[in-house]
């Protein structure tokens, strides 16, 4: 739940309902009243709707905060990426990286790392559909070491490189929901 367009839809529901609650921010939110098993049932029908689904489940949910923290800083930050994805992680959920990763791979049968590299890959599309940045400022701005990097990562994960992809018509990206749910699938 980090668009925009999700937070509304939940803040909707929520009031529609008469429910009062927190800000909802990286996929949370926070009833403050104490809600009957029928009402929590009616609340999940509800969400699932309008494909939104009402966690339970710790791990599950700190599946949903890794996958959203992650989606921030590449997709919604306009600052440069300059930091050790691990730490970072690791600080803002407060849990040992191992820990988050070996959870994570566990239940999404695909590392953080490589989450963290479609991501991004799907970022560089974006920017690159833009063309407002040269290749070199996109490899700057997304923390890569070389445009050979970025190229090389960039051509394992899609199959083209990034100058094939940016001559292609139809400029293929796919939404921030279905990006890292099957693992090493090449683009065609």
């Amino acid at each position: 739940m980090v668009s925009n367009r999700c937070k509304m839809v939940v803040k909707e529901i929520l009031k529609e309902r008469g429910l009062h609650f927190t800000p909802v921010e990286l996929g949370e939110v926070e009833i403050m009243e104490n809600i009957s098993e029928d009402e929590r049932i009616l609340l999940k029908e509800e969400l699932l709707k309008s494909g939104l689904e009402l966690m339970d489940d710790k791990r599950a949910m700190l599946i949903e905060k890794i996958k959203n923290v992650i989606i921030e800083m590449i997709h919604h930050s306009e600052e440069v990426i300059k930091v050790n994805f691990s730490d970072f992680l690791s600080k803002k959920l407060d849990y040992n990286y191992t820990y988050l990763s070996n959870l994570f791979s566990e239940v999404q049968g695909i590392t953080i790392e490589q989450y963290i590299i479609v991501h991004k890959i799907e970022r560089i599309k974006e920017l690159m559909i833009y063309d407002e940045l040269s290749i070199t400022e996109i490899t700057w701005k997304m923390n890569y070491s070389s445009v050979a990097h970025l190229s090389n990562q960039f051509k394992k994960v899609t199959g083209l490189s990034p100058s094939h992809f940016k001559q292609l018509k139809g400029k293929r990206r796919r939404p921030i929901e279905e990006i890292g749910t099957i693992s090493n699938k090449k683009e065609k």
